[in-house]
């Protein structure tokens, strides 16, 4: 395994460890489909998520802090992270019962 297939590796397990988001893969891929969810280029790093949980800047900070631990351990930490979020998961609005109710 290449350097940038274990530097991949590793950024899809923070992103699986990131509770209420998940990668953002293309439905037609067959093969190694959650890895498709990172480019790691010489220029940059961008990580494509789908939310499945609101709000999302704890969920976002959250993973760009399990980015930062996983890119001090390479050659590169300070080289530019970008976090897309791609789609939205229909559950992220479903609303734990509060007992609240609106009236129509």
């Amino acid at each position: 395994m290449t350097s940038d297939e274990d530097l991949i590796d590793r950024l899809v397990a923070s992103i699986e460890a990131v509770a209420g988001l998940r990668p953002a893969v293309p439905l037609g891929l067959q093969r190694d489909r959650t890895r498709a969810a990172v480019d790691a280029g010489s220029e940059g790093i961008e990580i494509r998520v789908a939310a499945t949980a609101l709000p999302l800047p704890p969920l976002l900070e959250k993973l760009a802090g399990m980015v930062r631990e996983v890119l001090e351990q390479t050659d590169r930490p300070d080289i530019p992270v970008r976090v897309v979020v791609t789609e939205l998961d229909a559950d992220a609005f479903r609303e734990v019962d509060s007992g609240n109710r609106s009236v129509t």
